[in-house]
């Protein structure tokens, strides 16, 4: 009787032994047609590298892809006397130069078009980087902004010689016609007051505003005191002045486009690191706008 029931014993664990190892065998099989699924889906699919490790920025990464406005000396312009080389030059090229030997990952400073198209390239993550933005809440839906800036502007509003307007605050500029280029920002508040209240035209390009004003077509161009400045003295426009006060102090930032496969938490805080070593070196960003503007007078005459 003992003897049947420890051989009982023994059958019953036998069973559950073979019962496990067949469950275990079907979890096995499954898993691995499972595996297989998912391989067969993601073939060709390039996958972005593990959060928080040393490889974040790569391999993907050797390179950074970085543009600004073109129209934008002593800051970007690009290099070449018919205006649309592949490279961007300018006192922010130099600075992306720096920043790229701080963070160990080169920087190219590319040249792909217009204003709109560059931040339009960084919506679709085909840019890097923008070197010199303003912040505002709709580009900060498609781009991390870097902390802390990188430059201080001012942006103001230029006349005619012959010009008798009187600038003592914004609502100065109601009822006359104003010009400025697309896609261009002077910050938040001077643009949502602009479009609800101010007459602007908004032009594909910096001279064709300065033409408009020259001719009379508008009372005012709004930009920046240092680009406004380089394009009439390339130009050889004499006679325009800017008003005072400016109508927008605005900082420029390094940006990060959100779909870049390089916005990682590592390549972020590397940025970061950088430009607060940059925001150290206070003498360096006028070191560089003042070869800029050097080059810029060099290269118009």
């Amino acid at each position: 009787m003992a003897f049947a029931t420890t051989r009982s014993r023994r059958a019953r664990a036998l069973a559950r032994r073979a019962d496990t190892s067949f469950g275990l065998g079907r979890r096995v099989l499954c898993a691995a047609l499972l595996g297989a699924a998912l391989g067969a889906s993601g073939a060709g699919v390039q996958q972005r590298p593990v959060e928080g490790t040393d490889e974040a920025a790569a391999p993907a990464c050797k390179t950074l892809l970085a543009s600004g406005n073109p129209q934008y000396p002593p800051y970007l312009w690009p290099e070449g006397k018919d205006g649309h080389s592949g490279t961007l030059i300018g006192a922010a090229a130099e600075f992306a130069q720096w920043l790229g030997k701080e963070i160990g990952i080169p920087i190219r400073m590319r040249f792909v078009g217009p204003w709109g198209r560059v931040q339009q390239e960084m919506r679709t993550g085909k840019l890097d980087l923008i070197v010199g933005a303003f912040h505002t809440q709709a580009r900060a839906e498609y781009m991390d902004y870097i902390e802390p800036p990188f430059r201080e502007t001012r942006s103001v509003i230029w006349v005619g010689p012959r010009s008798t307007l009187q600038l003592n605050g914004w609502s100065d500029l109601r009822g006359v016609r104003g010009a400025t280029v697309i896609d261009n920002s002077f910050g938040e508040a001077f643009d949502r007051y602009a479009k609800e209240q101010l007459d602007i035209q908004r032009l594909p390009s910096l001279e064709q505003a300065i033409g408009m004003l020259q001719r009379g077509r508008v009372d005012y161009l709004v930009y920046e005191d240092a680009p406004g400045e380089a394009y009439l003295a390339r130009l050889g426009v004499t006679g325009m002045r800017r008003l005072e006060p400016a109508v927008a102090s605005e900082y420029l930032y390094l940006t990060l486009s959100r779909r870049s496969p390089c916005n990682t938490p590592e390549l972020r805080a590397r940025l970061q690191q950088a430009m607060f070593r940059f925001a150290g070196e206070r003498r360096l960003m006028d070191e560089f706008v003042g070869r800029a503007q050097a080059l810029w007078r060099k290269q118009g005459g």
